[in-house]
């Protein structure tokens, strides 16, 4: 059985930590630094810090708090939003982060993957896809004719992405494009259940195992109490 990697996740609006349900009725949760420290003292095995309003207020990204926190944290983190290009990338690293996480900016420009990948290394780039249930799947062992199917083919995503810190929809199925993000070179996925983001459940989000065997790359998921990394087999 693989074991589970607990990884905090702080959303940051504002410089401070924000908690909310389905990305929505926010409240302070503290300071970033201080939670990243405790966090690592308590035996997290990793941290990601995402500027949850960089890319819809079009505010640079969280460069000075990964300063920071690379001053007080001693296990590997992630800095994401509001990443645009790639001296973006290179200062957040440069300031001591281990990896960066992109979702608005490889949604608009799927090729920003592939140059980020082969500029930093795979290792260092981390695809978030925040992603909304739309539709009702068929009953188990149901099976569809071949009109059913045509039908729900002109439906929109079954789990449609989102971007902009879960406030633009998109046109893309979370399952297919972490697929394609896969092929584009990207080390890992940090997946988001919107439907579970803040219910503070223990159960696996249906997103996340229909989209885990999909995979061969490292993928975490968050949508609820944890994250949890989850090597996949090539």
């Amino acid at each position: 059985m693989l074991a589970k990697r607990i990884i905090p996740c702080l959303d940051v609006k504002g410089g401070r930590v924000v908690k909310g349900t389905h990305f929505i009725n926010l409240r302070d949760a503290g300071d970033p630094v201080e939670l990243g420290a405790y966090y690592s003292d308590q035996g997290a095995d990793e941290l990601v810090f995402l500027d949850i309003t960089a890319s819809a207020e079009g505010r640079d990204t969280v460069v000075e708090l990964a300063a920071k926190v690379a001053e007080k944290v001693f296990i590997p983190f992630t800095v994401g939003g509001g990443i645009r290009n790639l001296t973006d990338i290179r200062a957040i690293l440069s300031s001591g982060a281990d990896k960066v996480s992109i979702n608005t900016r490889a949604v608009e420009v799927p090729s920003f993957i592939q140059e980020a990948a082969e500029r930093f290394g795979s290792q260092c780039v981390v695809v978030a896809i925040d992603a909304k249930r739309r539709g009702v799947p068929y009953p188990k062992g149901y099976q569809p004719t071949a009109w059913e199917k045509a039908e729900r083919a002109k439906q929109k995503p079954a789990w449609q992405v989102y971007t902009h810190g879960g406030r633009t929809p998109t046109d893309l199925d979370a399952i297919e494009w972490a697929q394609r993000v896969e092929s584009l070179g990207a080390g890992e996925i940090l997946l988001t259940s919107m439907d579970c983001d803040g219910t503070k459940t223990v159960k696996v989000p249906v997103l996340v195992e229909e989209t885990k065997d999909t995979v061969s790359l490292v993928m975490k998921h968050e949508g609820h109490t944890a994250r949890f990394e989850v090597p996949r087999e090539k």
